[in-house]
C-alpha cells in the first residue's frame, strides 16, 4: 500500500494532442500520468468540488488519496485530475471549485441523461472504493481483450520506425520458420497478415489512438481466439 504523499501543486498544461497534459514521455508507463481529454475518455467524472472540514462526513479526503492523485489546470483555470497508480486510473474534471491545495472537499457529480449515468457509474464506485479502502479494486477494471491486439499493433509501429521489413517484422511476431515456410506461400495469407498489421499500426499512430478510450470503440481488426488463429490466418 503506498504511503501518504503531499498534496500535488497544480501543474499547467503544456500541450494537447489528445490529452489535457502531456506527460513527459520519457517517462515509463507504469510512472506516467496521463490525463486524457474528457471528449476522448468517456470514464471522465464531471464534478463540482466544493471545500469543506472533517466534520462533514461525505467529504472526500484529498490527502487519503494523495498518493495517486496528479492535478493539473488550464489556461482557464479549471483543474483536471487523475488517481493512477500506473495501471488503473479515475478522471475527474472540475467544472466549479478546486482539487488542488484542498484538503479535504465535497464533490457534487454531474451525471445527466441515461447514456452519461451508465458511463459515470463504474468510474464512481471505483473512486469509492480508493476513498475506503486505498487501493483500486481490480474487481472494477475488468481485463480489456483488445490490450494484446494494441501491443502488437505497437511493436509493428517501432518496428516500421526502426526500418524493419515487413518480414522481418513476421519473423518477430510468429517466428522465423513460420516465415521461411508459408512467406511465399501461393494463398499470402501471412504477408496479408502483416501488410494488414502495418496498415492498422499506421492508422493508431496518425491519431486512431484517440479513439480507443470512447465508449464503444474498438481497434481496427477483432481479435481471433486461439481457435480461430488455428484454423486460418486472416488478411
Amino acid at each position: 500500500m503506498p504511503g501518504r504523499a503531499a498534496l500535488p501543486a497544480a501543474a499547467s498544461i503544456r500541450a494537447r494532442g489528445g490529452c489535457t497534459f502531456a506527460e513527459d514521455p520519457a517517462r515509463s508507463a507504469p510512472e506516467a500520468r496521463i490525463i486524457w481529454h474528457a471528449d476522448l475518455d468517456p470514464a471522465t467524472l464531471s464534478v463540482i468540488a466544493i471545500p469543506t472540514d472533517r466534520t462533514d462526513p461525505d467529504g472526500l479526503d484529498l490527502e487519503r488519496v494523495a498518493a495517486w492523485l496528479t492535478v493539473v489546470t488550464d489556461p482557464d483555470g479549471y483543474d483536471h485530475a487523475v488517481l493512477s497508480d500506473g495501471r488503473h486510473h479515475i478522471r475527474l474534471d472540475v467544472a466549479q471549485g478546486r482539487l488542488a491545495g484542498e484538503t479535504l472537499v465535497h464533490l457534487y457529480y454531474r451525471l445527466h441523461g441515461l447514456g452519461g449515468a451508465k458511463a459515470g457509474i463504474l468510474p464512481l464506485r471505483r473512486l469509492l472504493h480508493l476513498q475506503h479502502h486505498r487501493r483500486f479494486a481490480h474487481s472494477l477494471y475488468p481485463r480489456d481483450p483488445w490490450i494484446e491486439r494494441g501491443i502488437q499493433l505497437l511493436r509493428v509501429h517501432d518496428a516500421r520506425v526502426d526500418g524493419a521489413t515487413q518480414r522481418e517484422i513476421g519473423a518477430v511476431l510468429f517466428g522465423e520458420a513460420r516465415v521461411a515456410e508459408d512467406w511465399n506461400d501461393r494463398s499470402d495469407s501471412l504477408r496479408s497478415r502483416i501488410r494488414r498489421l502495418v496498415r492498422e499500426a499506421k492508422t493508431l499512430a496518425l491519431g486512431g489512438y484517440r479513439d480507443l478510450m470512447r465508449r464503444q470503440a474498438r481497434l481496427p481488426s477483432k481479435p481471433q481466439t486461439h481457435a480461430e488463429h488455428s484454423r486460418s490466418d486472416p488478411a
